[in-house]
C-alpha cells in the first residue's frame, strides 16, 4: 500500500489512484436509484413517496451499524498493528455478537410499534398499507442489514478488501434481479421490493458469518471476551458517521412532512426522484475525496510538504472544475433523468421537473464542501471535519426547510439544499485559510 501511496503524484496518476473509489460509491449509489426506478416504474408514485416516508428508520439502522464498523475497524486494526491478535479476535467477535442483538431488538421493537412509526413519520391514508408492508420486511432484516454493513468494514481490516468489495457487487446485483423478479413477474408488489433488498443484504452477511467462522487468518470469530471499553470506544470513534446518517434521517423527515404539506403524495415521489439524482453526483466526490484521502495523510506524515501542496492544488482544480461540468449536466438532463422515474405524462414528473431544475444548483459547491470535509479527516482534524459535514448536512439545511417556504413556497423547498451548499462554502473557505499554516498544503 505504501508503494503506491508514496508515488509522486501528478494529476492523471493522482485521478487513477482515486478512480476505484470513485467507481465503487457511484456503482453502490446506482442499486439504491434502481431499486427507485423498479419501485416507481412497477408500483406507481405513491409506492414511491412510501419507500421515501420510512427511510429515516432505515437511516437509523444503518447508522448503529456504520458507527460500529468504522469505530471497531479502526480500533481493531490498531490493535492487529500492535500485535494484539488474540485480544483484536475478541473485540471483533464481541463487536458482531452486541451488534447482531441490537438488531434483533430494533427488528422487534419496530414491528411490534409499526403502525405508530409510520404515522408518526407522516404518512398518510393513502400511504399506510404501504410503508407498512415495506417497512415490516425489512426490519425482518435488520441484523443483516447491520451484519453486511460490519462485514464491508473489516474485510478491509482483515486485509481482504477485494473479498468485501466482491460480496456488495454480488448483493447489489442480485437485488437488481430480485427486483424485477418479485415485482414483475411475481407481482409481490412493494412487497417484493423490500423483500429483494433484505436478500440482497442477505448475501454479503452469509459469507462473512461464513469467512470469519472458518478462517484461521489474522482476524476471525473466537470467544468474545466482554470489555465496556471496547464497546465505548466503538461508539465513541463511529459517533460522527453515525450522527451524519441521523442528521439523513431527521432531514428526510422534514422534507417529506413539507411536502406532504405543499403537494401531497406526488410532491414526495418528486422530492424522492430529486434525491436520487443527488445521491449520484454526490457519490463521485465522495469517492474521489475517500480516495486521495490516504495520500494526503500519507504525504503530511512524512513532511513532504511540496508534493502535498501539488496534491492540494490538483484536487482543488478538480474538484471546481468538475463542479461546473456536473452542474451543467445536471441542469440539462434534469428532463431525461426524471423520465427514467416517471413518464412524462404524471403530475409527479412535472413537479420533479421543475424540482430537480432548481435543486441542481447545489452542485456548484457541494464537490469543495465533500473535499473540506474529507481533506480535514485525513489531517486527523475530526474537529473541523465534523464542524463542516454537521453544518452542511444538518445545521444550514434544517433552517433553509424551516424558512426558505414561508417566503418562497415550493421554490424555497427546491432551494433549501442549494442554499445550504452555498452557505458551507464559506464555512470551508474559512478553514482552507485558516489551517493553511498548521498543515502547510499551500505557500504562507
Amino acid at each position: 500500500m505504501s508503494t503506491s501511496i508514496a508515488k509522486d503524484f501528478k494529476f492523471f496518476s493522482l485521478l487513477r489512484f482515486a478512480l476505484p473509489t470513485m467507481v465503487m460509491m457511484v456503482f453502490m449509489s446506482l442499486y439504491t436509484i434502481v431499486d427507485g426506478i423498479f419501485i416507481s416504474r412497477f408500483l406507481g408514485s405513491q409506492a414511491l413517496s412510501s419507500s421515501n416516508i420510512v427511510y429515516p428508520v432505515l437511516n437509523l439502522v444503518i447508522a448503529v451499524g456504520v458507527m460500529f464498523a468504522t469505530g471497531g475497524s479502526a480500533l481493531i486494526a490498531k490493535k492487529l498493528g500492535e500485535k494484539k491478535e488474540q485480544e483484536a479476535k475478541e473485540d471483533f467477535s464481541l463487536i458482531v455478537l452486541v451488534s447482531t442483538i441490537l438488531g434483533f431488538v430494533i427488528m422487534l421493537v419496530g414491528n411490534l410499534g409499526i403502525e405508530p412509526i409510520v404515522r408518526a413519520l407522516g404518512a398518510t391514508d393513502v400511504l399506510t398499507a404501504n410503508c407498512e408492508a415495506y417497512l415490516s420486511i425489512l426490519l425482518y432484516f435488520t441484523p443483516a442489514c447491520i451484519l453486511q454493513l460490519l462485514f464491508q468494514t473489516f474485510f478491509v481490516a482483515a486485509g481482504k478488501p477485494q473479498l468485501g468489495l466482491i460480496l456488495t457487487i454480488s448483493g447489489g446485483v442480485a437485488n437488481v434481479i430480485l427486483d424485477y423478479l418479485l415485482m414483475g413477474p411475481l407481482n409481490m408488489g412493494i412487497r417484493g421490493a423490500a423483500l429483494a433488498t433484505g436478500m440482497g443484504q442477505l448475501i454479503p452477511t452469509i459469507a462473512g458469518l461464513l469467512y470469519f467462522s472458518l478462517s484461521r487468518e489474522s482476524l476471525h470469530f473466537v470467544k468474545p471476551r466482554f470489555r465496556g471499553r471496547t464497546l465505548t470506544k466503538s461508539c465513541s470513534n463511529g459517533s460522527s458517521e453515525m450522527v451524519t446518517n441521523i442528521s439523513t434521517a431527521i432531514v428526510t423527515y422534514l422534507f417529506n412532512i413539507v411536502m406532504l404539506k405543499f403537494l401531497g403524495e406526488d410532491g414526495v415521489a418528486a422530492m424522492t426522484i430529486v434525491l436520487y439524482g443527488q445521491f449520484l453526483f454526490n457519490a463521485m466526490y465522495m469517492g474521489f475525496s475517500m480516495g486521495v484521502a490516504p495520500v494526503i495523510s500519507y504525504n503530511y506524515g512524512r513532511n513532504n510538504l511540496p508534493l502535498l501542496r501539488r496534491i492540494f492544488k490538483i484536487c482543488i482544480g478538480f474538484v471546481v472544475s468538475s463542479s461546473i461540468i456536473v452542474t451543467l449536466l445536471a441542469l440539462l438532463s434534469s428532463p431525461y433523468i426524471v423520465e427514467i422515474f416517471t413518464p412524462r405524462s404524471t403530475s409527479t414528473y412535472e413537479i420533479a421537473k421543475s424540482g430537480f431544475f432548481l435543486f441542481s444548483f447545489n452542485y456548484l459547491f457541494a464537490g469543495v464542501n465533500i473535499f473540506a470535509s474529507s481533506m480535514f479527516t485525513a489531517f486527523s482534524d475530526g474537529a473541523v471535519s465534523a464542524g463542516i459535514s454537521f453544518a452542511r448536512t444538518f445545521i444550514f439545511i434544517v433552517a433553509n426547510i424551516l424558512l426558505l417556504p414561508k417566503f418562497l413556497d415550493v421554490t424555497g423547498i427546491w432551494l433549501s439544499v442549494p442554499a445550504a451548499e452555498f452557505m458551507t462554502i464559506f464555512l470551508s473557505v474559512y478553514f482552507f485559510v485558516t489551517r493553511r499554516k498548521k498543515y502547510h498544503y499551500t505557500m504562507g
